[in-house]
């Protein structure tokens, strides 16, 4: 199964930072997220955006949704997927964020994270341990395309080395997999003795 957004629309106000190198900790201390806008034909580009409007946007996109910002002064409207959102190791805010500038119109790229649904009996029957060792799949679709997840259901887990594979997915209509049909996503592995 795939899990793909809403048609609702994110859109996110950013402008144009004048702050670099170690004068963005002012910005921090403001509550504003310093951040670049790249991609490919574009130049990179400083920005900075409010958190209390980021945070939001960004729990609702994640790294697969399409979010379309505007910065201040320009008239054109960018879309835009989240990219490397870095965090203190301590308090878990965000430092910083790249946002990758997207043409509609061009296949790209990216990690889809794969979720987990029902209960496998092997693991309630205590006969083994469940282990995913892939947790996101490579695939190449539009940027309108991608979906924001694939789930998996683990309730046919019955047995030891039981497993689904990669080619167990379904991908929508314009999606490609790029991960290899034989990976495993889940397995089913011996109780440890």
């Amino acid at each position: 199964m795939v899990k793909k957004s809403t048609s609702e629309k994110l859109k996110l106000m950013v402008e144009k930072r004048k702050l670099t190198g170690r004068q963005v900790k002012k910005l921090r201390q403001e509550g504003i997220l310093p951040a670049n806008i790249f991609g490919n034909k574009i130049k990179s580009q400083a920005i900075q955006v409010s958190l209390k409007d980021f945070l939001p946007v960004w729990k609702k996109a994640g790294e697969t949704g399409l979010v379309e910002i505007k910065v201040t002064g320009e008239d054109k409207v960018r879309p835009i997927l989240f990219h490397n959102l870095q965090l203190d190791p301590v308090t878990d805010k965000p430092l910083h964020a790249d946002f990758y500038q997207v043409d509609l119109k061009e296949k790209i790229t990216s990690e889809i994270p794969v979720e987990l649904t029902g209960v496998a009996p092997a693991v309630t029957q205590k006969m083994g341990i469940l282990i995913q060792p892939l947790s996101e799949i490579e695939v190449e679709a539009l940027p309108t395309d991608l979906p924001d997840q694939f789930t998996i259901d683990i309730s046919k887990l019955e047995k030891i080395d039981d497993t689904i594979t990669v080619a167990a997915l379904k991908a929508p209509t314009g999606v490609k997999i790029l991960t290899s049909p034989k990976e495993i996503l889940v397995k089913i592995e011996p109780l440890a003795k």
